[in-house]
């Protein structure tokens, strides 16, 4: 793998960890970050980092850009515009974004990038604030083959799969794909473990041993203790999968999918909201059916 000059832009919980691993891979990072102190605190933690004004700024010399940021508006303001990391791209780079967005948006910038003779890759990432900080991502991409062969070795700084799903948008697609799994899987797991408890069983016991068979999941593994103990202060936090799913069904709206269970786990979702709990952990769905 060839050492890059890149510039990441947006290090919250996702964001922070992954440009730290580029730069442990040798590739120089020039970091961007809506509020400038925590661009200060990476850059602090992280001898050889450097930080930038403005997106712009941070994309100049950059052969790669990657952003990760919150949402569609969120990724517009940082990569359109005077100060954008756009206008500072130079021809034969690359742009990757790790948002999770909607498809339409991916294929917006990846028609304005190609006006400038940038590439763009949607790249949305999938493993969490543990996946991130471990370098253990699973990343679905949508864009052309020969930027994404450019960029996925780049990429592997901080994934364990990372892999091309079709032209633009089909990376956000894919995302869309994993998030309408998760929540049909939480609210199973959810309404499961409230039976048992409901039944008297021990909710360990009952986990321990079903955890052994078909029934078996990355959410029981890593959230099914901490449902028990009724703890949501980590993870994906409600608000931020409501934003998704909202995608999601904004998209079925588009293709025809009919998703009964996506809509119908949106709206638990609000309960938890209106609960107070938009920052609790996905896995809080639990606790609407404590009340």
């Amino acid at each position: 793998m060839s050492i890059r000059k890149t510039a990441f832009i947006g290090l919250g919980v996702m964001g922070g960890p992954m440009a730290g691993h580029l730069l442990a891979k040798g590739h120089a990072v020039t970091v961007y970050n809506r509020t400038a102190s925590r661009a200060a605190a990476w850059v602090a933690a992280h001898a050889g980092g450097q930080s930038a004004a403005t997106p712009r700024e941070a994309a100049q010399g950059a052969d790669v850009v990657f952003v990760c940021v919150g949402n569609d508006h969120d990724l517009r303001s940082v990569v359109l515009g005077a100060d954008g990391a756009l206008a500072g791209m130079h021809p034969g780079s690359v742009l990757v974004d790790h948002t999770t967005a909607s498809a339409e948006v991916a294929r917006e910038l990846h028609r304005l990038a190609a006006a400038r003779q940038v590439a763009f890759i949607d790249a949305p990432v999938s493993g969490g604030q543990a996946g991130a900080e471990r370098g253990q991502l699973a990343v679905m991409c949508g864009g052309d083959a020969e930027p994404f062969a450019q960029v996925r070795p780049v990429i592997d700084s901080y994934a364990k799969a990372v892999t091309l799903m079709g032209p633009p948008g089909s990376g956000q697609l894919t995302k869309m794909v994993n998030q309408l799994c998760i929540a049909g899987v939480v609210q199973g797991l959810a309404e499961a473990l409230n039976f048992a408890q409901k039944a008297g069983l021990d909710g360990e016991q009952v986990l321990e041993v079903v955890s052994k068979g078909a029934a078996q999941s990355w959410q029981m593994e890593n959230r099914g203790k901490t449902m028990l103990a009724d703890q949501f202060e980590f993870g994906f936090a409600v608000d931020w999968m409501r934003k998704d799913l909202g995608l999601c069904l904004q998209e079925a709206q588009r293709n025809g999918a009919v998703l009964p269970l996506a809509a119908l786990v949106d709206q638990f979702y609000a309960e938890v909201q209106a609960m107070g709990g938009g920052r609790w952990d996905t896995s809080s769905l639990i606790r609407r059916l404590h009340r």
